[in-house]
């Protein structure tokens, strides 16, 4: 058989090479399906990547506030409370001063800021990425928060629009108003706002407000220091307050002179001039008479609604009068408080026609804003006598009326005289001079409860009373305010008082919104008869239990000690001013022997004083001027127990 012929080299030479393409032609299709892969997954990464993003800008997005709303200015009015004479009392809500614009300021003020807050503002997109990583940098360098990057776009997003929570939520939300602000508003714009909505301390937004608070002038006639100052607030607005810290102020200031120096606001020479040259700093409103303006604000909403406008309130208050009262109060308590058990005293001062011109609330409005002379409810003790006494001159009764001074009894309930003695026939005046216990409770029973009760109310007095025997002795609560006012219907010759603090109230452009036109309740008892009570309360202080409150003019008044001396009282009067004193403890607890006729009239004759320095004398209503000598005769004998026991009970 014949062989089988090899084939030819030629051919297993192709062969070869068509195997090799095959292997070859595999790795092209390889790559592109691994291109084809990865372009369908990035496509897909990228459009849930989107997805997930506008998810999370819709996360962050969904509860933003209506940015155009909280452009507009909102905030609470602002209220100043002014004392009789213009003197600034007090300043209460959000005080923005008049909006301005950059072209109604220095140019230094800007510069300023922009100095020591955002140097680059005119120069970022609402993000300081430069000023961003230098932030961060100094921070881990130092290894604490030492610098923000926050630009005045970003602060004004977050003062403007967010709340101060430190969340990261927040922070992204920061970032997103500041770009749609940048977007919305040019850069002057913004800026604009910021000046005009920035805290600056002591109740101010704004530079306007600021400066009016600390220079006493507008923001378009600050000097270079003053802007100085202004800027400096911004970092810390209540530690650089230059009416608290004048000294950390100053140095602080004097750091913004140099920032502004080195970004070329200002030469050295005039940084060095500024610092020499500061200029006046306004003093702080006067914290003199803050349980009055309480008083007054609470007041306020029955003239006007506030709304949203700014109030200043002008009222009664004489600021001399006031800072003289809390003097005296501080220091009769400051010398006698402890040694006699009494940790707490109230003053008030009413003018006969009802203008409160005092008042203190307590020792220390720091430590306690309780109103004792408008919130406490105390019982007056003998104190309550004259409206008794009242009654009984208006049934008939005069003040030459003789009753026996012996031992009473009604319904069971016998009242005793704080000596312990009785003197027997003695006339009403007597009675009511020497606070005698037993008289007033007849008077009261002869009269009747019920004309007592309606005496007193016709004088003012609102408290509850309720119609039994310990009436005619003060058992009934009262405040001092009430009661010292009813006091004011003597001195008035017999016109009723209704107490007021407000004179005026007008809006923040000068409208005047209310002003008080003199009503009263007119007359509340016959002049003879308001000339019979203060023919009576000066005897009481000319020789009874108010002797210790004696002056060098004619006055009248009476002293008041409720049961266990928990409270001890002087209320009196002259023809031109009607002031109540109390003394006591808050919890009720018992001075130690404390009257109303030792320490509360000692207090009421040194304030009275001060009130009365350098004005002529005036007699009271329906008298003429005393006698120089105390009457002698029917009260020698209580004249020599008041002696023996001290000032007398009261």
């Amino acid at each position: 058989m014949g062989k089988v012929p090899a084939k030819p080299r030629k051919s297993r030479r192709k062969s070869a090479r068509t195997a090799k393409r095959g292997k070859g032609a595999k790795a092209p299709a390889a790559f592109s399906r691994l291109l084809r892969w990865t372009a369908k997954w990035t496509a897909v990464t990228a459009v849930w990547g989107v997805v997930a993003l506008i998810a999370a800008a819709a996360w962050y997005a969904y509860d933003l506030p209506d940015v155009d709303r909280a452009l507009a200015q909102t905030r609470r009015p602002a209220i100043t409370v002014l004392a009789a004479d213009g003197t600034v009392l007090a300043t209460m809500g959000d005080d923005y001063g008049q909006t301005v614009g950059l072209g109604d300021l220095p140019p230094v003020l800007p510069q300023a800021v922009l100095a020591t807050e955002d140097r680059r503002f005119y120069g970022h997109f609402g993000l300081d990425l430069l000023g961003l990583a230098r932030a961060v940098a100094a921070n881990i360098r130092e290894g604490r928060i030492v610098q923000g990057g926050s630009t005045i776009t970003q602060q004004v997003a977050k003062n403007l629009f967010l709340t101060p929570e430190r969340t990261f939520k927040r922070k992204v939300q920061e970032v997103m108003l500041a770009l749609w602000l940048e977007n919305k508003l040019t850069k002057d714009e913004i800026l604009t706002v910021y000046l005009n909505r920035v805290y600056l301390g002591a109740g101010t937004y704004g530079v306007d407000a600021a400066a009016r608070k600390y220079f006493g002038r507008p923001a378009g006639q600050v000097s270079v220091y003053q802007a100085a100052l202004l800027a400096g607030l911004l970092q810390a607005p209540s530690r650089y307050n230059p009416l608290r810290n004048p000294g950390l102020s100053a140095r602080r200031t004097a750091r913004v002179l140099d920032k502004m120096v080195a970004a070329g606001y200002l030469k050295p020479a005039a940084a060095r001039a500024a610092k020499k040259n500061r200029g006046r700093v306004a003093s702080s409103a006067s914290r003199s008479g803050r349980y009055f303006v309480d008083w007054v604000l609470d007041l306020v909403p029955g003239y006007v609604a506030p709304g949203n406008r700014d109030l200043t309130i002008v009222t009664t208050l004489d600021a001399d009068l006031q800072r003289r009262a809390e003097t005296r109060v501080e220091s009769l308590l400051a010398a006698q408080g402890g040694k006699s058990g009494a940790s707490q005293a109230a003053l008030v001062a009413i003018a006969p026609g009802g203008a409160v011109r005092a008042m203190v609330g307590g020792r220390d409005y720091g430590k306690s804003q309780y109103n004792r002379a408008t919130q406490a409810i105390r019982q007056p003790g003998s104190a309550f006598k004259p409206f008794v006494y009242l009654a009984g001159l208006e049934s008939g009764l005069t003040p030459e009326t003789v009753f026996t001074d012996e031992p009473v009894t009604v319904a069971g309930w016998t009242p005793r005289n704080f000596s312990g003695a009785y003197q027997g026939p003695v006339s009403m005046e007597t009675a009511l001079a020497y606070s005698i216990n037993t008289v007033a409770v007849t008077v009261a029973e002869q009269v009747g409860r019920g004309r007592v009760i309606e005496a007193a109310r016709r004088l003012g007095v609102s408290a509850p009373m309720k119609p039994r025997p310990s009436l005619a002795l003060g058992a009934a609560g009262v405040t001092l305010l009430e009661l010292t006012a009813a006091y004011g219907s003597f001195a008035n010759g017999g016109i009723g008082v209704w107490p007021f603090g407000i004179q005026a109230i007008r809006d923040g452009q000068g409208n005047e919104l209310y002003r008080r036109a003199g009503s009263g309740p007119g007359r509340v008892m016959e002049k003879e008869t308001a000339a019979a009570m203060n023919r009576m309360l000066s005897a009481a202080i000319r020789q009874g239990t108010g002797r210790a409150a004696q002056m060098n003019r004619p006055v009248a008044g009476k002293t008041g000690t409720s049961q266990g001396y928990r409270d001890a009282w002087f209320i009196g009067y002259s023809a031109d001013l009607v002031t109540g004193v109390w003394l006591g403890n808050d919890d009720g607890g018992p001075m130690k022997k404390v009257t109303g006729g030792g320490l509360p009239a000692r207090l009421w004759r040194a304030f009275m004083e001060d009130a009365h320095a350098g004005t002529p004398d005036h007699p009271l209503p329906g008298l003429a001027p005393p006698p120089a000598v105390p009457v002698a005769g029917e009260g020698s004998f209580w004249r020599k127990i008041l002696t023996r026991f001290g000032a007398g009970r009261g």
